[in-house]
C-alpha cells in the first residue's frame, strides 16, 4: 500500500488528478481530518495553470491570470481556510485589452466600474441599456454564488443548500435563464452591431468556451462583470505555480499524500459504489489496486466515462442504468476546444512602452476565432518572476480543432506552420526580429494530451451553452456512489476560480453526506 495509515478510524479518499480542483479538494478534507492522498501522471502539480522553465525563462502553461483573491473571494476564501499565505497578486488594469481587425487602439476592459462605462460608451454608442443590463443580472447572480449553492442539486442536501442561497433579488435572474447573449442582444436592437458582437465573441470563448449565440447569458454576466471593481483579475507574482504551491504546502501540512508520476488507469465499483483505483507508477512500472471509502476524479467528464469503462468493469456490464445515460450525455456532447500556445522568451526591448499584461487580437472579420485568426496573449512584467532582468516571456494561445492535430498528415509541418502564422501575427504588435526572439517553443492538443491526459487534449471545460449551464451542467455528485467529478467540467467551472468553487462544493457533500 502507498499510504501511510497512520488514522484508520477516518475515510480514505483517493483524489485523481492534481489541478487546482484536485489540489484544493485534497488540502480542504486533509485540514478537516480525513486521510488524503491524491494522485497525477505529470511532473508538477497544477494541470493546465502549472509552469515550465526554459532557459531562465518560467512560462505559465495555459492559465495566465487569476480571479477570487479579494477580500471575500473564492481563492481567498480558501486560503484563509487553509491557514496559508494568500498569493502576492496585483490586479489587472486592464484586465484585457482588445484590438479588432484593422484596429490599432484597443477597447481597453478597465478595472474601474465608471472608467470601464466610459470605454464601453465610446466604443459602442447606443449600447448602454445592453450593459446595464448585464450588470443588474451581475450583482444577483454573483451574491447566489457567494452563499454556496450547489447547482445542480442531486439529493435532498444538495437541494436545501440551493434554497438557502435563494433571495427575493435571485428570482429576477429566473426568466432570463433561457436567454444567450445574443437573445440579449437582439433584445436591444444591436444583433446586427458588428464590433459589439466581435468584442464579446471574443471575450466569451475565454470564459464560456463559445460564442455570443451560444453562451448563456447568466453565465456571461458573471464571466463579463468579474473583473470589475470590487472584484478583479490578477497577475500572480512569481507564476501561477504559486497558487498550486500554496495548496501543496496545505496538502502536506495537514497530512496528505501527493504523489506524481502516477497515473490512475482504471475506477472500480461494486454494487454501485466506487471503491477503489487501480494506479500506475510511472517511474518503476508498478501497478496496484488501492481502496477508498470515496474518490474524486479531478479529469474532464470524458475521461471520467473512460476510468469507468475500460475492461471487465463496463458501463454496459456491471454499472448502474443511470451511468449508462450519463455516458449517452457526454458523447452528445458537441466538440470541446483544444489550444495552440506558443511561448516566447525575448529581449525586453521586444515588448512596446505600457504594454498590458494580457491583450487580444482578431485579425480577420471572416474568420473563426481560434485557429490563428485570434490570438489571447499575457506578457510578463519586470520583476515578476517569470524572466531574468532585461528580458520577458510572451504566450500566445489560440482554440483549435483538437481533430486537426490527431488526424494530420504532418504534425510536426503544422505546428511549425501555427507557430510561423503566430510569430506573424504577433509581429504587427511586438518587436519581433530574429535577434529579439530567445527561447521559442509550441505546444498543441497533443502536448496537452501527453502532460495532462485530457481526453484528446481539450482545455477549457464544457461550453456553457443553455442545456450545460448552471441547473442544467454536469453535476460534482456521479451517478455512482462515492464518486464525486471536480473541475472545469462542472458547475460553475471554467478557470482557477471556477474549479475551486467545484472543489469547495465537494468538499462539503463529502463532508455531510
Amino acid at each position: 500500500m502507498v499510504c501511510d495509515r497512520t488514522s484508520d478510524n477516518q475515510p480514505q479518499i483517493i483524489i485523481i488528478g492534481a489541478g487546482i480542483g484536485g489540489l484544493t479538494t485534497a488540502a480542504l478534507l486533509a485540514k478537516k481530518g480525513y486521510r488524503v492522498l491524491i494522485l497525477d501522471r505529470a511532473i508538477v502539480p497544477g494541470g493546465c495553470a502549472s509552469t515550465f522553465k526554459r532557459q531562465g525563462f518560467t512560462f505559465d502553461v495555459g492559465a495566465t491570470q487569476v480571479a477570487g483573491l479579494e477580500a471575500g473571494g473564492i481563492h481567498h476564501r480558501i486560503f484563509s481556510e487553509l491557514d496559508v499565505e494568500i498569493p502576492a497578486a496585483t490586479p489587472c488594469d486592464p484586465a484585457c485589452a482588445v484590438f479588432l481587425p484593422g484596429e490599432n487602439t484597443p477597447i481597453n476592459v478597465w478595472r474601474d466600474p465608471q472608467k470601464w462605462q466610459r470605454e464601453r460608451q465610446k466604443q459602442f454608442p447606443g449600447s448602454e441599456p445592453f450593459w446595464q443590463l448585464l450588470a443588474n443580472l451581475f450583482k444577483p447572480s454573483w451574491k447566489f454564488q457567494g452563499r454556496d449553492p450547489v447547482l445542480p442539486p442531486r439529493n435532498l442536501w444538495d437541494l436545501w443548500q440551493l434554497t438557502k442561497a435563494v433571495r427575493p433579488d435571485t428570482l429576477m435572474t429566473l426568466p432570463f435563464t433561457l436567454m444567450t447573449v445574443g437573445d440579449a442582444l437582439r433584445l436591444y436592437g444591436l444583433g446586427d452591431n458588428l464590433r459589439l458582437k466581435t468584442f464579446l465573441d471574443l471575450q466569451l470563448k475565454l470564459y464560456s468556451q463559445v460564442d455570443s449565440e451560444e453562451t448563456a447569458l447568466l453565465y456571461a454576466a458573471t464571466a463579463l462583470g468579474v473583473s470589475q471593481e470590487p472584484q478583479g483579475l490578477y497577475h500572480l507574482q512569481g507564476s501561477m505555480q504559486v497558487l498550486s504551491d500554496r495548496l501543496v504546502e496545505a496538502i502536506e501540512k495537514y497530512g496528505g499524500k501527493l504523489l506524481m508520476r502516477h497515473t490512475v488507469e482504471q475506477i472500480y465499483t461494486i454494487n454501485g459504489k466506487a471503491n477503489g483505483v487501480k494506479i500506475c507508477n510511472q517511474k518503476t512500472g508498478e501497478i496496484w489496486t488501492e481502496t477508498a471509502d470515496r474518490i474524486v476524479a479531478n479529469v474532464t467528464v470524458q475521461n471520467l466515462v473512460k476510468l469507468l469503462g475500460e475492461g471487465e468493469n463496463s458501463l454496459e456490464n456491471l454499472l448502474p442504468k443511470s451511468m449508462v445515460g450519463y455516458k449517452y450525455r457526454v458523447d452528445k456532447l458537441p466538440p470541446a476546444s483544444g489550444a495552440f500556445v506558443i511561448y516566447l522568451g525575448v529581449e525586453e526591448s521586444a515588448i512596446p512602452e505600457n504594454c498590458p499584461p494580457h491583450l487580444q487580437f482578431l485579425y480577420d472579420y471572416d474568420g473563426e476565432i481560434g485557429e490563428n485568426n485570434s490570438l489571447f496573449v499575457s506578457v510578463s512584467k519586470p520583476g515578476d518572476g517569470r524572466a531574468p532582468q532585461g528580458k520577458a516571456t510572451i504566450t500566445a494561445s489560440s482554440f483549435t480543432d483538437t481533430r486537426k492535430w490527431w488526424n494530420c498528415a504532418d504534425y510536426e509541418e503544422l505546428k511549425q506552420k501555427y507557430s510561423e502564422e503566430a510569430i506573424a501575427h504577433l509581429s504587427q504588435y511586438f518587436h519581433l526580429t530574429p535577434d529579439k526572439i530567445l527561447h521559442q517553443e509550441a505546444a498543441t492538443p497533443r502536448t496537452f494530451f501527453r502532460y495532462t491526459a485530457r481526453d484528446q487534449g481539450i482545455v477549457g471545460g464544457i461550453g456553457q451553452r443553455i442545456p450545460t449551464f448552471g441547473p442544467f451542467g454536469f453535476a460534482n455528485r456521479t451517478p455512482i456512489k462515492h464518486l464525486w467529478l471536480v473541475g472545469d467540467s462542472t458547475h460553475p467551472g471554467e478557470g482557477t476560480a471556477g474549479v475551486s468553487y467545484s472543489a469547495l462544493t465537494v468538499v462539503r457533500q463529502i463532508v455531510n453526506c
